[in-house]
């Protein structure tokens, strides 16, 4: 789901190979460009704190509504440091508050962690203040290590994700006033409800309940489009919905060149790379990351790791994002950017908004993979691997991001 969305603290390696991943001829193709939703954590990068870290999230929510997106969803992750995305309904309400158009949402507020009736308090309290722009994400995940996902529960056992979901979704009914529990805030202002996940499972209880869904494609590669399948064929129409509706969440790192991209990749390829070796750090600087040295393993499973990431110029970018909706036949996308710079987030998001602007739809191939069969990765404009396999082993250590990589479309 969006909220595990974050670069998490473990790295998850992808669950089998995207071969098999291809489109099927009856989903819908959207007409018009995706909507965009920025997915914000929070981050906080080697050099600034939690503060700045939160009021760069406001910047970059009135940026991104100047720029045409459509939401803003901040993620909840408990005990990471290098995450200030926790108090999600605080964060959405400065958002809500800075903002006059943009939509404001969780991506995702996670259910197990909260009691339903304080979670519907407040965002029935959002949306009393904010109608129409409030988005309540939802997810089954913990957000956090074990440690911290104890303190926030209090030490309690959640119920049921699904028995869970039913009692939130009964404050908002105006039947609610007979429970003698009531989310009075709740009661008549119930903001759209999303489900977010990156499983089979999520999908087909979003499906059931005629919820929108999103779905985790840089959590779960292989499995996107049989998720989404499963969401289509099983959907129900709700009160909420007539059909079913699609988001899908990316990685994306753009920038004017494909060279200057990959540079802006470092950091956070530097960044799992030190999980991988048990230590945890900040989002390095570009030129702190260009010092990095791995070993063929781990440039191997770099590799692998970012081959769903879309990373490049506008153009490699553009390639990238219609690959990944002719797979999917997505009508959204949520676009997350970790990136170390400011000036360059804001940068890399503007130029997916530009991307877009200009009809960044579904190419109209009658069948598209997304990737070719033996290959995980997303291809590059000029149509080849971002990392072909040949290059991956030298028998030597590799230097850093910043070193001998071979740039996406070189």
């Amino acid at each position: 789901m969006i909220a595990a969305v974050g670069v998490p603290e473990t790295w998850i390696p992808p669950l089998g190979r995207l071969a098999a991943m291809t489109r099927h001829e009856d989903v819908p193709r959207p007409a018009a460009a995706p909507r965009l939703t920025v997915f914000d954590t929070s981050p906080i990068v080697a050099g600034s704190d939690a503060r700045e870290a939160l009021n760069r999230t406001v910047d970059l929510a009135r940026f991104a509504e100047s720029s045409g997106y459509h939401r803003h969803w901040v993620a909840e992750h408990h005990g990471m440091k290098g995450v200030a995305s926790c108090a999600t309904a605080v964060v959405m309400e400065r958002i809500a508050s800075a903002t006059s158009r943009i939509r404001v949402g969780s991506g995702a507020a996670l259910l197990s962690n909260h009691a339903a009736v304080v979670l519907a308090e407040q965002f029935g309290t959002l949306e009393a203040f904010h109608p129409g722009r409030i988005d309540l994400g939802l997810g089954r995940a913990s957000g956090g290590g074990p440690g911290a996902v104890e303190r926030v529960r209090g030490g309690t056992s959640p119920a049921p994700f699904a028995e869970q979901l039913a009692e939130l979704m009964r404050y908002f009914e105006p039947e609610a006033v007979d429970d003698p529990i009531r989310a009075v805030p709740a009661i008549g202002n119930r903001p759209p409800i999303w489900l977010l996940g990156s499983s089979e499972v999520s999908a087909r209880l979003a499906a059931s309940l005629g919820l929108p869904y999103s779905f985790g494609h840089h959590i779960n590669p292989a499995g996107t489009v049989a998720a989404l399948d499963v969401y289509r064929s099983g959907f129900r129409p709700s009160r909420d919905r007539d059909r079913p509706r699609v988001m899908v969440a990316v990685p994306v790192i753009a920038a004017d060149t494909d060279g200057r991209a990959e540079r802006l990749a470092g950091p956070i390829k530097a960044k799992v790379v030190s999980r991988s070796r048990g230590t945890s750090i900040l989002l390095p600087s570009p030129e702190d990351a260009a010092t990095s040295d791995w070993t063929d393993e781990e440039r191997m499973m770099v590799d692998e790791r970012f081959a769903h990431y879309v990373i490049g110029s506008q153009d490699t970018v553009e390639t990238g994002l219609r690959t990944l909706l002719d797979a999917t036949g997505a009508d959204e996308l949520a676009i997350q950017a970790p990136i170390h710079g400011h000036a360059d987030r804001r940068r890399s998001y503007e130029m997916v908004a530009e991307i877009a602007a200009g009809s960044l739809t579904a190419s109209g191939h009658r069948r598209t993979r997304l990737s070719p069969a033996g290959d995980s990765t997303l291809r590059t404009a000029a149509g080849r691997p971002r990392c072909p396999a040949s290059r991956r082993r030298t028998g030597r250590r590799w230097s850093g991001p910043g070193g001998s990589r071979l740039p996406v479309g070189r």
